[in-house]
């Protein structure tokens, strides 16, 4: 049957990196594709023991519908967390998502037309660029550099054009794994304030630091009601859980629960409860702790291996925490040109196309540091760094 979908679906595409990450499930492959936390370093038997409590204690409360906004003590932890950022946060003003996309989706939903302007940095997280773009968006791209977004870029776009919504994720950024520098985020949340536009900050990574000092967030700068805040579990507890949240101003924050009632009513009851009930049984700054040991080990392993094993011309980011770090390589490559080669080799990664807008540059590879173990990471970089320098070399 000939199906007439909505125009809109022209904008929608497959995540490349879910693509490459079906081609990549073999055990043989090192796998430096995707975004994915060390499953070891989940606290299984504490979210067990917290799911088996909510059923002995709750289980119909929380198997039964409840609100939009989401459950409350949650809600009230996650403002307390905030808090401490130095963020005037409320816990009437925080809604639970299924996870953070879910908020970014909400978001979009909410401030975009067709055509509606989004300043994105260029790279930009791919997921939020599918998501606004099956709104049917318009981006203009900004450069970053090793301090983040270029905010006097942003000034001029925003002097040139009526923009919706400025979209960054200021901490550790997917793909580059860079950080917005102090004063560029006063800047940036200075020119929200002066053009009135919202700024919506994605913060996935933001406690998983391994190195310097956290500054202050964007919500934390705002005096105004411009930033709107997303963040997530999936990167501390578990991606699985799918807890989210978004802080918002009133208005934004009405606009969002309304937009959730017709999307999923509220999401997850039980997974609520249990990531409350694990917050109050374990420590939960001591585990972030351990996992920034774990993923400070394995950046450090990348970045040695990179050094010795890749070929003159190629360059990286230093990543102070996150999970990904970002190689720029010799113009002439192209990053998708090199995955069949990298794969027959038993290693994978995610070529840097997909996460820009125009204009699109191929000479760039996302690495993820996160799910392999030191040994396996020196292993792959060197098969990946054998790839690089055979194909430079025909190019001769």
């Amino acid at each position: 049957m000939p199906y007439r979908f909505a125009d809109r679906m022209t904008r929608v595409q497959s995540s490349a990196v879910r693509e490459i990450l079906k081609v990549t499930e073999r055990p043989d492959i090192i796998s430096f594709a995707g975004g994915l936390p060390a499953p070891e370093t989940f606290p299984l038997e504490v979210v067990a023991t917290a799911h088996a409590e909510v059923f002995a204690e709750d289980g119909a409360g929380a198997m039964q519908y409840a609100t939009t906004e989401g459950w409350r003590p949650l809600r009230e932890w996650i403002a307390r967390r905030m808090q401490a950022r130095g963020v005037n946060a409320q816990a009437d003003r925080i809604l639970v998502t299924t996870g953070s996309q879910q908020g970014i989706d909400l978001v979009g939903k909410a401030f975009l037309d067709r055509g509606s302007v989004v300043i994105v940095e260029n790279p930009s997280y791919l997921a939020a660029l599918q998501a606004f773009g099956a709104y049917e968006a318009t981006f203009v791209g900004v450069d970053s550099d090793d301090d983040g977004m270029r905010v006097d870029q942003v000034e001029r776009v925003l002097a040139k054009t009526r923009a919706a919504l400025i979209y960054l994720v200021p901490e550790f950024q997917n793909p580059k794994g860079t950080s917005l520098s102090p004063e560029r985020r006063a800047q940036l949340v200075d020119l929200a304030r002066r053009f009135e536009v919202p700024i919506v900050e994605d913060d996935p990574y933001g406690e998983l630091r391994y190195s310097g000092t956290r500054p202050p967030s964007l919500a934390a700068l705002d005096r105004h009601g411009y930033v709107i805040s997303l963040s997530t579990f999936s990167k501390t507890l578990s991606p699985g859980m799918r807890v989210g949240w978004v802080s918002a101003p009133p208005p934004v924050f009405q606009a969002l629960v309304m937009i959730k009632q017709a999307a999923d009513l509220h999401s997850s009851g039980v997974e609520q409860r249990a990531v409350v009930r694990a917050l109050e049984s374990f420590d939960y700054d001591t585990h972030i702790a351990g996992l920034c040991r774990t993923y400070r080990d394995r950046r450090d392993a990348m970045l040695r291996a990179l050094e010795r094993h890749f070929p003159r011309g190629t360059r990286w980011t230093r990543p102070d925490g996150g999970l990904f770090l970002w190689v720029e390589l010799p113009e002439t490559l192209r990053g998708e040109d090199l995955l069949d080669d990298a794969v027959s080799q038993g290693v994978a990664f995610v070529p840097g196309a997909p996460f820009f807008v125009e204009p699109v540059r191929h000479h760039f590879l996302r690495l993820n540091f996160s799910n392999q173990p030191p040994a396996l990471i020196a292993e792959g970089i060197a098969r990946l760094g054998h790839v690089i320098t055979r194909r430079l070399a025909r190019m001769r």
